[in-house]
Parts: structure tokens; C-alpha cells; sequence
């Protein structure tokens, strides 16, 4: 887990009558000044394409299905091919080298202690932000045993001198299987259960058998799903872009790989336009600078569905906005907490 860093601008936190401004530079100083360079934020989308792999091994006797248990549409080919599950978005703060400060220390100036991310984000001023929680430790849970089916094959269905007469006898073990099964939930089997547990044990127990067995027939389905993370820089809209491209047969693609159906991606601005002004002068940094994030809309098309539709906060879509330096220089100490992911204003209070 990640440990904040809290570094001490200045040990004054009382202003004396004739206490100076705090002094914030845009980008990292040269020379000899000592204080804290801290970032802030920018956004990044992240987009989690889940799709599950499925292969299928045909049955032993799956070309007898239909004839001995009435199964339909029971291949006796091998096939593995894809499924799209379903399509997430969420936003990530990576840190925007193109928004760098320096906080310098001068004498007599209520410098503030700053608290930074290990990326250099600011977090709090003059108080701490709080540790991020700590990170679940997935409990894995242990792989259910595959019953072999061969294991329940009576010496009889063995020892049959075809696959067809083997595929018969098998089927009549199924058959027989769910009538011991229907006898004991309907109470009309000389040996019933002491319990309701005991005669659980002894339903799944059939079941397991049952199923096995019934895979002679019908074959097996393996699925293992997979995530594909796609990594999205908003720095402006999009408009129906293909951004990946999904395939029965391959499964995910690249958007450039035409072997695959796109997946449409649109990206909207819902921020409205800052209003016109005469100034176009840049503004003096004297106080901490902060993101006022903008707003954006997701929506993910495939074919005709929507598969992902979204709205969430965006750096790149805001302004940078910054704190009063007098905030800083009065007879008390201001605390400001930041969203590090953002670069939000969250709170500004006074101890």
C-alpha cells in the first residue's frame, strides 16, 4: 500500500505582524529556493472489455444423444469461440507534468505543511488526507474436483463390444439414476434417509453422478474469462470512434484488426463554456493551484446495442482555479483537502 508523503514547507504555522506571502511558481524553480514542487492531476479513462473463452470437447457417445436420451443440437465436433460479457468504465488521476508548482519558502510566511501522493499529487495542506483503505486480498477459492465420467461406468457398459452398446447401457444407468432420484423425493424408497441432511447428501451425490455421465452425451463447455483494459486519454471529444473490435472466433481485437466487429466509442463535453473575458492575461500565481474538473458523457456501441453508457468528472475538460494567498497569512492555520484523483477542492477550514 501506498504511504502518503507529507512534506514541511515551513515550521511557522503563526504569522507574525509583518508575515509575507507565500509564494507559488509555475513549474520546478532553479537556483537556490527551498520548498515543495507538488502536481496536479490529469485523467485518464480506463475501459474493461470482459469477454469469456468457451471450448467445447464433444461426448464420447455424442453422435448416440438424439437416439438414446433425446438431446438435440449435440455436436460431435470440436469448437472453442468467444462471448462478449459486458463493458465498464472508471476514471483514474495520473499526474499532468504540464501542471508542476512550486510552493517557496520565504521568512516570516505561514507556509503550509503539503501532503503528497508517491506521484507527487497534492492531497492536503496543513492536515493529513488520510491513508488510502487497504487493498482486499482476493481469497481464491480452491477448484472444484472435475468428476471423471468413466468412473461411474459400470463393468457391463465396459465390457460391451461397441461404442453403441456402450452409449445404450450408459443411458439406461441415467435413466435408472433419476428414478432412485424421484423415488427419494417422493419418500418411496425402502431405505430413506435418517434426515433432511442425510437425504440432501444423497440427492447431490446422484445429481454429480447423473451429470458426469450426462457428459458422455453431451460434451463439455470450458469457459475462462478474460478482462482487456484499453487506456483513454480525454484531451477532446470523440465522435463514434472504433477504439477496439470484438470477433466470435479470435475474441478481442485491435481496432485496426477488420477481422473483428467495432465497438463504437462516443466521448462528450458537458461542461459549459467558460464566459468571454476582456482580460486574456494569464493569471498571477500567488495562491495553490487546484482543478475545477469538467464533466463528460461515455457511451460504448456495439452493433446496435449499448453496451456502456457513463458520466464522470474530467480534468482536461475544467480549469485550473487558485486558492487566495491570504488564506495563508492570516492568524490561524487553513486546512484544504484535495481530491487526489481530480485535483478537486474538497474543504477549506480554519483551526
Amino acid at each position: 500500500m501506498k504511504k502518503p508523503i507529507v512534506l514541511p514547507v515551513s515550521l511557522l504555522f503563526i504569522a507574525t505582524a509583518a508575515c509575507a506571502q507565500t509564494e507559488v511558481i509555475s513549474g520546478v524553480t532553479r537556483g537556490k529556493d527551498f520548498g515543495v514542487v507538488y502536481i496536479l492531476p490529469k485523467t485518464e479513462i480506463k475501459i474493461e472489455v470482459k469477454a469469456t473463452r468457451v471450448t467445447y470437447t464433444p461426448g464420447e457417445f455424442s453422435r448416440y444423444a438424439g437416439r438414446y436420451l433425446r438431446l438435440s443440437d449435440i455436436s460431435d465436433n470440436p469448437e472453442q469461440y468467444w462471448e462478449l460479457n459486458g463493458v465498464t468504465a472508471s476514471t483514474a488521476g495520473v499526474p499532468d507534468n504540464g501542471n508542476t508548482y512550486f510552493v517557496k519558502m520565504k521568512d516570516k510566511t505561514v507556509a503550509p505543511l503539503m501532503e503528497l501522493t508517491e506521484d507527487g499529487i497534492v492531497k492536503s495542506i496543513n492536515m493529513s488526507a488520510g491513508s488510502a483503505p487497504a487493498e482486499e486480498k482476493e481469497q481464491t477459492t480452491p477448484a472444484k474436483k472435475i468428476p471423471n465420467p468413466r468412473d461411474y461406468l459400470t463393468e457391463e457398459i465396459l465390457m460391451a463390444n461397441s461404442t453403441a452398446k456402450m452409449a445404450e447401457l450408459t443411458a439406461r444407468e441415467i435413466y435408472s439414476i433419476r428414478e432412485s432420484r424421484n423415488a427419494l423425493v417422493r419418500g418411496q424408497t425402502e431405505n430413506m434417509p435418517k434426515d433432511g441432511e442425510q437425504l440432501k447428501l444423497m440427492l447431490n451425490a446422484l445429481e454429480e453422478q447423473e451429470n458426469a455421465m450426462l457428459e458422455l452425451f453431451a460434451g463439455v463447455r470450458r469457459k475462462e474469462e478474460k478482462t482487456f483494459t484499453v487506456t483513454l486519454v480525454p484531451d477532446k471529444e470523440r465522435d463514434n470512434e472504433i477504439f477496439v473490435r470484438f470477433s466470435r472466433k479470435l475474441g478481442v481485437l485491435a481496432a485496426d484488426n477488420l477481422a473483428g466487429e467495432p465497438l463504437y466509442l462516443t466521448l462528450k463535453n458537458l461542461t459549459p463554456p467558460p464566459p468571454l473575458s476582456a482580460d486574456n492575461k494569464k493569471k498571477e500565481l500567488l495562491g495553490i493551484a487546484y482543478n475545477a474538473p469538467g464533466r463528460a458523457s461515455l457511451r460504448i456501441v456495439y452493433g446496435k446495442d449499448s453496451v456502456c453508457e457513463s458520466e464522470f468528472p474530467v480534468t482536461q475538460f475544467g480549469t485550473v482555479e487558485y486558492l487566495a494567498p491570504t488564506l495563508f497569512n492570516k492568524n490561524s492555520t487553513i486546512k484544504v483537502t484535495f481530491n487526489p484523483v481530480t485535483g478537486a477542492l474538497i474543504k477549506v477550514d480554519r483551526e
